[in-house]
């Protein structure tokens, strides 16, 4: 029997993670570390540059199209990954909306 999420190359995230997940605060060691040691797999079946050889891994794919709730502790890993690199990002705007001013402050220019 094969095993499953077998990957050569450690897996990195220099544009959301520059420092490493470890070091980043969004993940537990265990979680940099399967993120490490299987990202690049669970990358590749995510994206379907890999076709999924065990069971395992099937189940895993299921889980990535949103088909199962994520159960072990990779798919969980790879889901909590996922949401964060996708969250959408937040942004301010000064626009014109009207000046939130209190009418029942005293505002002048006279100093005291």
């Amino acid at each position: 029997m094969s095993e499953s999420f077998i990957s050569n190359q450690r897996f990195f995230d220099n544009k959301n993670y520059p420092r490493g997940f470890s070091r980043h605060g969004d993940f537990t060691i265990k979680e940099a570390q399967l993120l490490e040691k299987f990202g690049q797999a669970f990358s590749e079946l995510d994206s379907g540059k890999r076709e999924p050889v065990t069971t395992e891994e099937k189940v895993f794919v299921s889980v990535c199209r949103g088909n199962q709730m994520p159960a072990t502790e990779n798919e969980k890993t790879w889901v909590k990954y996922m949401a964060r690199i996708n969250k959408p990002k937040r942004f301010h705007t000064l626009s014109g909306g009207k000046p939130q001013i209190d009418p029942s402050e005293d505002f002048s220019d006279v100093d005291d």
